[in-house]
């Protein structure tokens, strides 16, 4: 490191709280901020250089890292989860946070994130808007179920939310007007929520179509059950692919199970769930598609017309690895909960293979 100064920052909302560590002298500096990138970087130019910088990942974004990075400035944005602290540090404020960072940061123990580019992280908030979509729609529909359900009315022909059943929700009515009122108010929350949900599926698929990640897309569509809303999701989720290996992106979407062992003995616990959650619910969906039987429909010919030959061929291979690992689970009587899982997690290595594939 040829930095002089190393600097801490505790970034809110609406005060930066500042803390610097000359490495020569050992003298230390605090300051409260405005949030203004321009004040913030008037502060540090007032120190000794070249200075480095560091704050936590957090809801204020990375927009600092990119000015401070634009300024060829150094700066780091900490894994909050990999920050080192003393078991008996009991005082937690913002002025020991930033100093704590900038201790760690001169002694180079810090766990950087990684930074997406503006297009990146703009492609990553439309993913999440459809993840709340999808959310919002499953809350809305349990809400109008049990209200149905409340009243003694259930819904026996056939699957759930599909156009028939949605003629039979249209036709109920209600003697009482209040009852009528909450009715109607919960089918038109549904309602609103499958168009904003279609809105934002019509987008996705523009972007994917054409964009940095379209490549990506395509050549993780040979797998079975990575649809492009799947495909981008993981694409932009996980952002630079190289960071992995086959082995270790497994334990970044947190599908590599929990240990506890000491000496002799070796315990093995569930899955951590530590990493993207949304990244391990798009791969724990898809690999309920290897469970049934290994053939390629329509669709799945149509997504292989649009990626390279060496990735089609890769996907196969996937696939049919898969689907034989699923029978070998189901003949050992294995929950198939727990096989998804262990199907999910080889199913994150076979989209590392296609997604770093040049």
């Amino acid at each position: 490191m040829s930095e002089r100064t190393f600097v801490g920052l505790d970034v809110h909302a609406r005060s930066t709280v500042a803390c610097s560590i000359d490495a020569q002298t050992g003298e230390m500096t605090r300051a409260r901020l405005t949030p203004e990138l321009e004040d913030v970087w008037r502060w540090l130019q007032e120190l000794p250089g070249p200075v480095a910088v560091a704050y936590e990942a957090g809801p204020t974004g990375f927009g600092l890292a990119r000015f401070l990075s634009e300024r060829q400035t150094r700066c780091v944005v900490a894994a909050p989860s990999k920050i080192l602290r003393a078991s008996g540090d009991r005082v937690k404020t913002d002025a020991r946070d930033a100093q704590l960072l900038a201790r760690l940061l001169l002694h180079g123990d810090l766990v950087p994130v990684t930074v997406p580019s503006r297009q990146a992280e703009a492609a990553r908030d439309l993913v999440r808007a459809r993840e709340d979509a999808r959310s919002d729609l499953m809350r809305a529909r349990h809400r109008l179920g049990k209200l149905l359900l409340r009243q003694g009315i259930v819904w026996s022909g056939g699957d759930a939310w599909t156009g028939k059943h949605d003629a039979w929700l249209r036709r109920q009515r209600f003697d009482d007007p209040a009852r009528q009122v909450a009715f109607e108010s919960d089918y038109e929350a549904v309602a609103n929520i499958v168009a904003r949900r279609d809105r934002l599926d019509a987008a996705i698929e523009a972007v994917a179509a054409d964009s940095e990640f379209t490549a990506v897309v395509r050549r993780l569509g040979c797998l079975r059950g990575i649809s492009t809303l799947t495909a981008f999701g993981l694409a932009v989720e996980i952002g630079d692919w190289h960071r992995f290996t086959g082995s270790s992106i497994g334990a970044f979407v947190g599908l590599t199970p929990s240990e506890s062992s000491s000496g002799a003995s070796r315990s093995l616990g569930s899955i951590t769930k530590t990493g993207n959650t949304h990244a391990r619910r798009l791969l724990v969906e898809a690999a309920w598609h290897h469970r049934r039987q290994n053939r390629a429909g329509k669709v799945m010919l149509d997504r292989w017309q649009h990626a390279p030959m060496p990735a089609r061929l890769r996907g196969q291979e996937g696939n049919a690895r898969l689907h034989a690992r699923w029978r070998r689970f189901d003949e050992r009587g294995k929950r198939p909960t727990i096989a998804n899982v262990a199907i999910a997690r080889e199913l994150a290595g076979w989209c590392w293979s296609l997604a770093v594939m040049d």
